[in-house]
């Protein structure tokens, strides 16, 4: 396990300070006599100067709990000090992971670990906080059904009482008091509407996965789940096409495999949707069904499916769509 030691600093990151004024230096021995001296109470005019200097260099303490602490003493012998709004960080790395940064930095003609360090770190920063400010930051669907709830369940209460005050009591209330209820129904509206677009904007962050599987007989999604992970894919089955809507609401696979008859929608319906649909209809959809090939083949150019596999199937059906996958 190697130490990796970095300078962090406000200002210029490769710049050490100067030491503000030339100052004489101390041998060992005279240190030992200043901290004798410091602790028998008698210390020179000389060096509660130097201590008040090196505190407001440094912004550290020249004495701790009644000592002198080491870094005063390595100031007294001449040894460089930094800014005090620099504080430095020690990081731990294995070996094998030093010689790769210090293999990097030769490559690429960095000056020092720490240079690298500074940078990536602060390019990650900055990546971050721009896919913030740019409205592109990712959330799950459970933390976005949470925020939803917190905020919509109050406010369908403000919103609630303040209507029925308005539509059972208007005649009773006194006009200000009026003013003031539909002036909070009113304002109950506009939140409910920017609460509403604040969460369209978010983008969820759905499950990944490289195929859905749209059928309503378990044995076929398990099956083809089987043979598609053996090839090195993921898969997710829902059995019906309301849950395959409800699914690429936060998915987007890179492959859909799609049953014709299922037990709530057509298949051939949904897949016009989905093509209809801007987010999603690049996704290959194939259909996968019973019904006669020539059936099939006169609704393909209709509902924009990319093509069709017919049941029973052979896994090498299956081999052509390989293309969409990897």
């Amino acid at each position: 396990m190697s130490v990796i030691t970095e300078q962090k600093s406000t200002q210029n990151p490769e710049r050490k300070s100067e030491v503000k004024e030339s100052r004489r230096t101390f041998s060992e021995d005279e240190i030992d006599q200043i901290v004798e001296e410091h602790n028998e109470g008698n210390v020179s005019k000389e060096i509660n100067k130097l201590m008040k200097q090196y505190e407001d260099e440094t912004g550290k303490y020249a004495v701790w709990r009644g000592q002198i602490t080491e870094g005063f003493k390595t100031y007294l012998m001449g040894g460089k000090i930094y800014d005090r709004d620099k504080e430095r960080i020690s990081l731990y790395v294995s070996e094998t992971t030093k010689d790769k940064w210090q293999q990097f930095i030769k490559e690429e003609s960095y000056s020092t670990i720490s240079k690298l360090i500074r940078e990536s770190v602060n390019y990650y920063i900055d990546e971050q906080t721009s896919a913030i400010t740019n409205g592109n930051f990712r959330m799950n669907i459970e933390a976005i059904s949470n925020i939803s709830h917190a905020l919509k369940e109050p406010l369908t209460t403000i919103k609630g009482f303040s209507q029925l005050l308005l539509e059972n009591n208007k005649d009773e209330l006194r006009p200000e008091v009026l003013s003031k209820i539909e002036n909070i129904f009113e304002q109950s509206l506009l939140l409910e509407t920017k609460i509403k677009n604040i969460l369209d904007d978010i983008t969820v962050e759905g499950s990944k996965y490289d195929i859905l599987l749209i059928e309503d007989d378990l044995a076929t999604i398990r099956l083809l789940t089987s043979y598609f992970e053996s090839k090195g894919f993921t898969c997710k089955g829902v059995i019906s096409g309301t849950k395959g809507i409800e699914e690429l609401k936060h998915a987007q696979p890179k492959l859909i495999l799609l049953d014709i008859i299922l037990p709530d929608l057509s298949g051939y319906d949904l897949c016009k949707m989905i093509k209809s649909d801007k987010k999603l209809h690049d996704i290959p959809v194939y259909l996968l069904t019973a019904i006669p090939g020539s059936e099939v083949q006169k609704k393909l150019n209709d509902i924009k499916a990319d093509g069709y596999i017919l049941k029973p199937f052979d896994f090498s059906d299956f081999k052509p769509l390989f293309k969409y996958l990897n």
